[in-house]
Protein backbone atom coordinates (compact mmCIF):
# COMPACT_ATOMS: atom_id res chain seq x y z
CA UNK A 1 0.00 0.00 0.00
CA UNK A 2 0.78 3.25 -0.74
CA UNK A 3 0.75 5.99 2.11
CA UNK A 4 0.84 10.13 1.10
CA UNK A 5 1.60 12.45 4.03
CA UNK A 6 0.76 15.76 2.48
CA UNK A 7 -0.77 19.05 2.93
CA UNK A 8 -2.84 21.40 0.86
CA UNK A 9 0.06 23.13 -1.23
CA UNK A 10 1.49 23.42 -4.73
CA UNK A 11 3.53 20.60 -4.07
CA UNK A 12 1.32 18.16 -2.59
CA UNK A 13 -0.38 18.59 -5.23
CA UNK A 14 1.66 17.52 -7.35
CA UNK A 15 1.84 13.92 -5.67
CA UNK A 16 -2.21 13.77 -5.02
CA UNK A 17 -2.47 15.13 -9.40
CA UNK A 18 -0.30 12.22 -10.06
CA UNK A 19 -1.77 9.23 -7.58
CA UNK A 20 -5.47 10.76 -8.66
CA UNK A 21 -4.13 10.11 -12.97
CA UNK A 22 -2.73 6.66 -11.92
CA UNK A 23 -5.97 5.08 -10.34
CA UNK A 24 -3.18 3.97 -7.79
CA UNK A 25 -4.78 2.56 -4.27
CA UNK A 26 -3.26 4.79 -1.64
CA UNK A 27 -3.76 6.28 2.11
CA UNK A 28 -3.84 10.00 2.23
CA UNK A 29 -2.37 11.69 5.29
CA UNK A 30 -2.78 14.98 6.34
CA UNK A 31 0.34 16.70 7.80
CA UNK A 32 -1.48 19.84 8.63
CA UNK A 33 1.69 22.43 8.66
CA UNK A 34 -0.15 25.33 9.93
CA UNK A 35 -0.25 23.15 13.66
CA UNK A 36 3.34 22.11 13.20
CA UNK A 37 2.62 18.68 12.47
CA UNK A 38 5.45 18.44 9.80
CA UNK A 39 7.85 19.20 13.18
CA UNK A 40 6.67 16.06 15.27
CA UNK A 41 9.52 13.16 15.55
CA UNK A 42 7.20 10.59 13.36
CA UNK A 43 7.02 12.73 10.41
CA UNK A 44 10.69 13.99 10.48
CA UNK A 45 11.73 10.09 10.49
CA UNK A 46 10.41 10.06 7.32
CA UNK A 47 11.60 13.27 6.10
CA UNK A 48 14.31 14.92 8.40
CA UNK A 49 13.62 18.40 6.25
CA UNK A 50 10.28 18.47 7.69
CA UNK A 51 8.83 19.31 4.67
CA UNK A 52 5.52 17.89 2.22
CA UNK A 53 4.97 15.33 0.73
CA UNK A 54 6.46 12.20 1.56
CA UNK A 55 5.31 9.09 -0.22
CA UNK A 56 6.19 5.30 1.01
CA UNK A 57 5.51 2.48 -0.61
CA UNK A 58 5.78 -0.31 1.92
CA UNK A 59 5.79 -3.36 -0.90
CA UNK A 60 8.77 -2.14 -2.09
CA UNK A 61 10.36 -0.59 1.36
CA UNK A 62 10.31 2.82 -0.37
CA UNK A 63 10.25 6.29 1.12
CA UNK A 64 10.56 9.20 -0.50
CA UNK A 65 10.53 13.18 -0.09
CA UNK A 66 11.16 16.04 -2.67
CA UNK A 67 8.08 16.11 -5.37
CA UNK A 68 10.03 15.28 -8.06
CA UNK A 69 11.33 12.05 -6.78
CA UNK A 70 7.91 11.15 -6.00
CA UNK A 71 6.42 11.55 -9.48
CA UNK A 72 9.69 9.95 -11.28
CA UNK A 73 9.19 6.97 -8.86
CA UNK A 74 5.12 6.97 -9.55
CA UNK A 75 5.82 7.40 -13.37
CA UNK A 76 8.47 4.58 -13.16
CA UNK A 77 6.55 2.33 -11.11
CA UNK A 78 3.68 2.35 -13.30
CA UNK A 79 5.13 2.69 -16.57
CA UNK A 80 2.84 6.10 -17.08
CA UNK A 81 3.02 9.54 -17.52
CA UNK A 82 7.01 9.55 -18.62
CA UNK A 83 7.25 9.06 -22.38
CA UNK A 84 8.76 5.61 -23.39
CA UNK A 85 10.90 7.07 -26.59
CA UNK A 86 13.91 8.21 -25.83
CA UNK A 87 13.13 11.50 -26.96
CA UNK A 88 9.97 11.87 -25.19
CA UNK A 89 11.34 11.05 -21.86
CA UNK A 90 14.29 13.19 -21.16
CA UNK A 91 12.18 15.94 -22.39
CA UNK A 92 9.43 15.31 -19.41
CA UNK A 93 12.31 14.56 -17.20
CA UNK A 94 14.10 18.10 -18.60
CA UNK A 95 11.06 19.87 -18.20
CA UNK A 96 10.91 17.72 -14.82
CA UNK A 97 14.14 19.58 -13.58
CA UNK A 98 13.48 23.43 -14.82
CA UNK A 99 10.46 23.09 -12.42
CA UNK A 100 12.70 21.62 -9.55
CA UNK A 101 15.42 23.75 -9.52
CA UNK A 102 14.07 27.16 -11.12
CA UNK A 103 9.96 27.77 -11.23
CA UNK A 104 9.03 26.03 -7.63
CA UNK A 105 11.53 27.72 -5.76
CA UNK A 106 11.20 31.46 -7.80
CA UNK A 107 7.53 31.35 -7.48
CA UNK A 108 8.12 30.11 -3.43
CA UNK A 109 10.51 33.30 -3.28
CA UNK A 110 7.87 35.36 -4.43
CA UNK A 111 5.14 33.93 -2.60
CA UNK A 112 7.28 34.36 0.38
CA UNK A 113 8.27 38.21 -0.06
CA UNK A 114 5.01 39.50 -1.59
CA UNK A 115 2.77 37.91 0.73
CA UNK A 116 4.31 36.35 4.27
CA UNK A 117 7.24 38.44 4.89
CA UNK A 118 7.77 40.61 7.97
CA UNK A 119 8.98 43.13 6.30
CA UNK A 120 8.37 44.16 2.49
CA UNK A 121 11.19 44.57 0.79
CA UNK A 122 10.80 46.17 -2.49
CA UNK A 123 14.00 45.15 -4.30
CA UNK A 124 13.13 41.51 -3.64
CA UNK A 125 9.64 41.71 -4.49
CA UNK A 126 10.88 43.28 -7.87
CA UNK A 127 13.66 40.71 -8.03
CA UNK A 128 11.29 37.97 -8.23
CA UNK A 129 8.53 39.28 -9.87
CA UNK A 130 11.06 39.63 -12.76
CA UNK A 131 12.31 36.40 -12.08
CA UNK A 132 8.47 34.72 -12.10
CA UNK A 133 8.18 36.25 -15.83
CA UNK A 134 11.08 34.73 -17.41
CA UNK A 135 10.07 31.48 -16.28
CA UNK A 136 6.50 32.15 -17.67
CA UNK A 137 7.87 32.93 -20.67
CA UNK A 138 10.01 30.22 -21.20
CA UNK A 139 7.44 27.86 -20.45
CA UNK A 140 4.69 29.79 -22.96
CA UNK A 141 7.81 29.59 -25.58
CA UNK A 142 8.17 25.88 -25.16
CA UNK A 143 3.93 25.59 -25.35
CA UNK A 144 3.89 27.81 -28.18
CA UNK A 145 5.14 24.74 -30.56
CA UNK A 146 4.10 21.82 -28.14
CA UNK A 147 0.69 20.78 -26.87
CA UNK A 148 2.63 19.55 -23.18
CA UNK A 149 6.30 20.27 -22.11
CA UNK A 150 7.45 16.86 -23.25
CA UNK A 151 5.98 17.50 -26.49
CA UNK A 152 2.94 15.49 -27.78
CA UNK A 153 1.85 13.50 -24.42
CA UNK A 154 1.25 14.88 -21.36
CA UNK A 155 3.75 13.80 -18.45
CA UNK A 156 4.87 14.23 -14.98
CA UNK A 157 6.34 17.14 -16.00
CA UNK A 158 3.19 18.59 -16.73
CA UNK A 159 1.53 17.89 -13.37
CA UNK A 160 4.72 19.54 -11.36
CA UNK A 161 4.31 22.88 -13.03
CA UNK A 162 0.45 23.07 -12.76
CA UNK A 163 0.88 22.53 -9.26
CA UNK A 164 2.60 26.21 -9.31
CA UNK A 165 0.21 27.67 -11.75
CA UNK A 166 -2.79 26.23 -9.87
CA UNK A 167 -1.54 27.91 -7.20
CA UNK A 168 -0.72 31.52 -9.18
CA UNK A 169 -3.82 32.11 -10.35
CA UNK A 170 -5.25 31.66 -6.84
CA UNK A 171 -3.08 33.77 -5.56
CA UNK A 172 -3.36 36.87 -8.39
CA UNK A 173 0.55 35.69 -9.92
CA UNK A 174 -1.20 36.58 -13.54
CA UNK A 175 0.29 35.18 -16.39
CA UNK A 176 -2.57 35.28 -18.80
CA UNK A 177 -0.89 37.41 -21.10
CA UNK A 178 1.36 34.54 -21.93
CA UNK A 179 -1.33 32.43 -23.87
CA UNK A 180 0.46 29.41 -25.05
CA UNK A 181 0.91 29.02 -21.16
CA UNK A 182 -2.26 29.94 -20.27
CA UNK A 183 -3.89 27.51 -22.65
CA UNK A 184 -1.99 24.74 -21.55
CA UNK A 185 -3.18 25.19 -18.07
CA UNK A 186 -6.71 25.71 -19.15
CA UNK A 187 -6.09 21.77 -20.71
CA UNK A 188 -4.76 20.61 -17.81
CA UNK A 189 -6.94 21.75 -15.13
CA UNK A 190 -9.85 20.25 -16.99
CA UNK A 191 -8.53 17.03 -16.67
CA UNK A 192 -10.93 14.94 -14.13
CA UNK A 193 -7.86 13.77 -12.02
CA UNK A 194 -6.68 17.24 -11.83
CA UNK A 195 -9.42 18.51 -10.47
CA UNK A 196 -9.50 16.03 -7.69
CA UNK A 197 -6.43 16.11 -6.70
CA UNK A 198 -6.66 19.94 -5.86
CA UNK A 199 -8.89 19.46 -3.68
CA UNK A 200 -6.79 17.09 -1.47
CA UNK A 201 -6.25 17.04 1.59
CA UNK A 202 -7.88 19.93 0.91
CA UNK A 203 -8.77 22.74 -1.64
CA UNK A 204 -6.34 26.04 -1.41
CA UNK A 205 -7.65 29.38 -0.76
CA UNK A 206 -4.35 32.00 -1.09
CA UNK A 207 -5.06 32.47 2.60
Amino acid sequence: MIDLYTDTSPNGFKATIALEELALPYRLHHVRIDQGEHRRPDFLALNPHGRIPVLTDDGAGVTLFESAAILLYLAEKTGRLLPRDTLGRWEAIKWLQFHASSMGPIIGQRVHFELFAQERLPAAVARYQGLTEDVFAVLDTRLAGHPYLAGDAYSIADIATFGWTHIARIIDFDFSRHRHLSAWHERVAARPAVRKGVTLPAPATGA
